[in-house]
């Protein structure tokens, strides 16, 4: 595989062993693998970034594990920080700003995710990708699949949204629709790589399994700290579902400190559902890993990961960074949505929207001060589940 002159290789982040680019999960004890660098031969400065043109994710190829030349890419990233004066009114703290990942190409930050693991799977001459997923990284896997000329194979839960479902089939992937939730689609998606998927040499994309999806999704971070010329946020506030973005985060934002692009991290918070919120459970008990949810009961589907593999890690980046976990209600999650497109004009997804509902919560136990800078993630665009926000308006008589 050709990779980037400063890439290592792939850790493990339980045992610490390293392997080689083209490894998924950890050969030895089954741990999640981390890609690493040789951080001492990079060169990047305020200077030379600015001199590269903001058009994609990848101008941070120094820091990712394959040149852009080589990338499956549809310019993903290089999303707007929008300034939301309404909002930081309303929360009393300096700065409210919104990352607005709903403009990639297929309308979420998945994009940012399956561009770099469809670059390793080109790479290695995949003819087939599978993975389960509640919808956008369905619908990102099969887009950059048929850009890569590589089948998809995709298992979503019956209550994935119809423009997934839609746009899945309309870039070619075969999509199998499992009743249930996003575990019964994982179980399908588990069964089918143990017999079709053995026999004819599928190639895995599933979040953690993959590498290259966390990695990918870092690059919210560098763009977030460049935007704010070069000073971190004081809190970046992340709907948690399987936590792949908010550790990419975590781990990018320690990059440039210690690269020197910037003086401190953010405050990673996790924001989940009260219908299902395993990290924020784990977080209040002081537990290191999660306790799975056994009936979880949320509208959003997004972010409703029962049992998020990768827990150690989400609740180590939360502690380390020095921030925290809250869980609202639906009820106020799909009010912040409305709240924010009513007072700001700007469209967060109804799962999205746990992120501004948690800032709320979070400004209102006194969790910011006065003059912070706190960041919103829009993970995805409204028009992925806008029948969602117009029913709850129903439901009220509007």
């Amino acid at each position: 595989m050709e990779t980037t002159a400063a890439f290592l290789g792939l850790d493990c982040i339980d045992c610490g062993q390293r392997f080689d680019a083209d490894t998924q999960r950890c050969p030895d004890c089954g741990g999640i693998l981390d890609p690493t660098y040789d951080y001492d031969t990079i060169d990047l400065t305020h200077k030379n970034l600015a001199e590269r043109p903001f058009d994609s994710m990848w101008r941070y190829e120094e820091l990712l594990p394959f040149p852009r030349e080589t990338a499956i890419t549809m310019d993903e990233g290089a999303t707007p920080l929008v300034e939301c004066e309404k909002l930081a009114e309303e929360m009393g703290v300096g700065r409210v700003l919104l990352k607005d990942e709903g403009r990639n190409p297929t309308g979420s930050f998945k994009d940012r995710g399956q561009t770099v693991a469809m670059t390793a799977a080109a790479q290695e001459d995949a003819s087939d990708i599978a993975l389960a997923s509640a919808g956008n990284a369905g619908q990102a896997a099969a887009a950059y699949a048929g850009r890569a000329d590589i089948d998809s194979h995709v298992f979503l839960p019956s209550r994935a949204g119809f423009t997934n479902k839609a746009m899945v089939n309309v870039h070619g992937g075969d999509m199998t629709v499992v009743g249930g939730r996003i575990g019964d689609a994982g179980a399908a998606y588990a069964d089918a790589m143990a017999d079709e998927g053995e026999e004819d040499g599928w190639h895995s994309v599933q979040t953690f399994v993959t590498p290259y999806r966390h990695e990918g999704k870092k690059t919210m971070a560098y763009e977030i700290v460049e935007q704010l010329d070069w000073e971190a946020p004081d809190a970046i506030v992340y709907p948690t579902g399987g936590g792949v973005g908010l550790v990419g985060m975590h781990k990018a934002a320690t990059e440039l400190r210690d690269l020197g692009l910037i003086d401190d991290l953010p405050a990673m918070y996790a924001a989940q559902s009260t219908g299902c919120a395993p990290i924020v459970e784990a977080f209040e008990e002081g537990k290191e890993r999660h306790e799975p949810i056994e009936h979880p009961d949320t509208i959003c589907g997004g972010i409703e990961i029962p049992d998020p593999g990768a827990s150690p890690w989400i609740l180590e980046c939360l502690r380390k960074s020095g921030g925290g976990a809250v869980a609202t209600p639906d009820e106020e999650i799909l009010e912040s949505a409305i709240a924010v497109a009513k007072g700001e004009g700007l469209e967060m997804g109804a799962t999205c929207a746990a992120a501004a509902s948690g800032a709320w919560k979070l400004a209102d136990d006194g969790e910011f001060d006065a003059d912070d800078t706190v960041v919103l993630l829009n993970t995805a665009t409204s028009n992925k589940d806008s029948d969602v926000l117009r029913s709850h308006l129903m439901g009220k008589g509007i």
